[in-house]
């Protein structure tokens, strides 16, 4: 009889670490999932202006030492034409130099992909109230980039904690924080409203 009462607690025992063992391995993608969940398609006034890196990750690992380097960077949308048609401008700066990149890009439901280029971009969901997520994922390298905007140089820290967590979930290195003491590079527009990419490099003196 004892024998048989020890059968049936150790039964009891694996069956409950069982059930601990599978609610601990599914809530961790379905943590995931709610993180890394895609935005609707977003409303173009609300995506318009210009916001500055906060932080950064690549699944690239060599080009991670570059991304540290370097000193602030800032995305820009403005509506171009119709519904969906939007200009995408980005700068980065390293030191006094600045580099420009200018792109006309169609929305497509969160998405949104360079005419010339194999990279999809997809919006994430951010509780952020003024930021905004994006998941460029590089088809030709298979790679991903993954970056936090903000019209505020610097956020809580809470909502960096919700950034390195998405990081996580897409198995990417922890990620680079930008520093917000750091200057950005001055705006510049694309004198040429319909070329597809623009590229300059400028040397500040300061």
């Amino acid at each position: 009889m004892k024998s048989l009462s020890k059968a049936v607690m150790s039964a009891v025992a694996a069956t409950v670490l069982l059930l601990c063992f599978v609610s601990v391995s599914c809530s961790v993608p379905l943590a995931c999932e709610n993180l890394l969940r895609p935005l609707g398609q977003p409303d173009l006034h609300g995506l318009e202006g210009r916001r500055a890196m906060i932080a950064g990750s690549l699944s690239h690992l060599p080009l991670m030492e570059p991304l540290r380097r370097r000193d602030s960077a800032t995305a820009e949308f403005s509506s171009n034409s119709g519904e969906s048609g939007i200009s995408f401008r980005r700068s980065s700066r390293s030191g006094d130099n600045c580099h420009y990149a200018s792109y006309n890009v169609t929305l497509k439901g969160n998405s949104f992909t360079f005419k010339n280029d194999n990279v999809t971009t997809t919006f994430v969901h951010t509780s952020c109230h003024d930021c905004i997520l994006l998941k460029f994922d590089v088809e030709s390298e298979q790679r991903q980039h993954f970056y936090l905007f903000s019209k505020r140089r610097q956020l809580e820290e809470m909502e960096i904690e919700e950034f390195r967590a998405q990081a996580q979930c897409l198995n990417l290195p922890p990620p680079v924080v930008m520093d917000p003491t750091k200057d950005l590079c001055p705006e510049q527009h694309s004198t040429n409203p319909a070329a597809q990419t623009e590229n300059k490099t400028e040397t500040k003196n300061n």
